[in-house]
């Protein structure tokens, strides 16, 4: 497929992290498909900041591959973002009815395009490894393609939930890995491989930030199991209970 639309974003990518100082630490590129290399495959990728689709794809562009990006379809809406994110050929998730994006998904994979997913569905603001949805390994398993790790590590210093913004010139360090590729057999248990694809995500993501430079003891961007002070994945659910308990308009339901 022609690619007019993502060139131009990349360079508008890139001038911003060199705005943004940011100090990129990439390692296991070597594990993603080569450009004319023939199959597609389905990263999985953790998920703690709202620009972690243009960082992960930052680190596929040494391989001279573009990722194409399952996204909610409220992103496709937005009258900016909508036209950008249909130029680059990502593919919009219409969480009531999901089934054309999975055949979408599938087409492309089968093509031999890598489709990006971050399967825990939203950002964690435990920045732990959350419960994850399915649709990485159905994907991988429908298509016959491997499932592909990837921890992502400080982009949730630059903007994340329920946080203000940073976009100063601090150089903060971005550390992303790709973890190896993992075949889902045909007829395999789902849960299981599922259980296994978040093992190696979590076993992934601690080697990376066991090799991040800053000093997570204290931070507000660390989790507790690093001495940082975020939110424990409990403490995240019972934030979501209350929030559902909180009048509506300043009434009860």
């Amino acid at each position: 497929m022609a690619d007019l639309v993502y060139p131009p974003v990349i360079a508008t990518v890139k001038t911003l992290w060199r705005y943004l100082g940011l100090r990129f630490d990439f390692q296991g590129q070597e594990h993603l498909p080569a450009a004319g290399k023939s199959g597609g495959a389905v990263l999985a990728i953790n998920h703690i900041g709202y620009l972690d689709f243009a960082l992960a794809g930052t680190a596929a562009l040494p391989m001279k591959r573009y990722i194409r990006f399952m996204a909610k379809s409220e992103i496709f809406d937005h009258k900016i973002a909508g036209p950008l994110m249909r130029g680059m050929h990502h593919i919009s998730v219409d969480r009531s009815a999901g089934s054309a994006a999975l055949v979408a998904a599938l087409r492309a994979l089968k093509s031999g395009e890598i489709i990006g997913i971050f399967p825990e569905g939203t950002i964690s603001r435990s920045f732990e490894i959350a419960e994850l949805k399915s649709g990485a390994v159905r994907l991988a398993q429908g298509a016959g393609v491997p499932v592909i790790p990837v921890a992502l590590w400080g982009s949730q210093r630059i903007v994340t939930k329920k946080r203000k913004p940073d976009f100063g010139r601090n150089k903060f360090p971005v550390s992303i890995t790709f973890g190896e590729p993992i075949m889902i057999p045909k007829g395999a248990d789902i849960p299981l491989e599922e259980a296994k694809l978040k093992v190696a995500m979590i076993e992934l993501l601690h080697q990376t930030q066991n090799r991040y430079p800053d000093n997570p003891v204290g931070q507000w961007w660390a989790p507790v199991r690093l001495g940082g002070t975020a939110p424990t994945q409990e403490q995240v659910e019972l934030d979501k209970l209350e929030t559902k308990k909180e009048p509506h308009n300043g009434k009860d339901k």
